[in-house]
């Protein structure tokens, strides 16, 4: 099964969110999908595992972060990943703390994944959450008009105080289960 550590924000942070997402060319109705994240899959990734066969060893990983502090965070800025039919458009996360909680939360899962030899994306981790799947739909205006608006807004802070493990179903919208959940501290 394909597995992902993730943390959602708050509803209040999402309806706060929303506002500027509707606001992007990105959510405009046209032709062809841009594949934009409805507000219920806003998530930040925490990890990614990609393929497992032992769902146990996955839970034991993510119940170890529950003695990582919970950070404080805010949805702030913009910028795509990857490039062509393969881009997307994030938002970024911040904290209060120069970036310092996310990164020992991230640390800790690695770490927590490794010991149980479980896979895991080893690239270098970028905190963001993913607005939409534009591919190479969006011209190249409505692309910087989008990131001109996300650099712009900084959501209310709030405290990332749980961690799920997510099973995720691939196709033209991506399905999420939620196998378990841990409590920062």
């Amino acid at each position: 099964m394909r597995l992902f550590m993730a943390a959602y924000p708050p509803i209040e942070i999402r309806e706060h969110f929303q506002a500027v997402v509707d606001r992007l060319a990105v959510a405009r109705p046209r032709e062809r999908s841009v594949r934009l994240a409805p507000p219920e899959r806003w998530h930040l990734t925490v990890a990614f595992l990609g393929e497992v066969e032992d769902e146990n060893a996955a839970v034991d990983a993510l119940g170890e972060l529950a003695e990582v502090p919970a950070p404080a965070v805010h949805i702030t800025g913009g910028k795509t990943l990857g490039r062509g039919r393969f881009r997307h458009l994030v938002t970024g996360i911040e904290t209060d703390d120069g970036g310092a909680g996310l990164k020992r939360l991230g640390e800790q899962a690695r770490k927590a994944l490794k010991r149980r030899r479980l896979p895991y994306d080893r690239r270098d981790w970028q905190p963001h959450v993913t607005i939409a799947r534009p591919s190479d739909i969006l011209s190249a205006e409505e692309l910087a008009h989008d990131l001109r608006l996300l650099a712009e807004y900084r959501s209310p802070r709030w405290r990332l105080q749980e961690v799920h493990l997510m099973r995720s179903r691939l196709g033209p919208q991506p399905e999420y289960d939620v196998l378990a959940a841990v409590q920062l501290r």
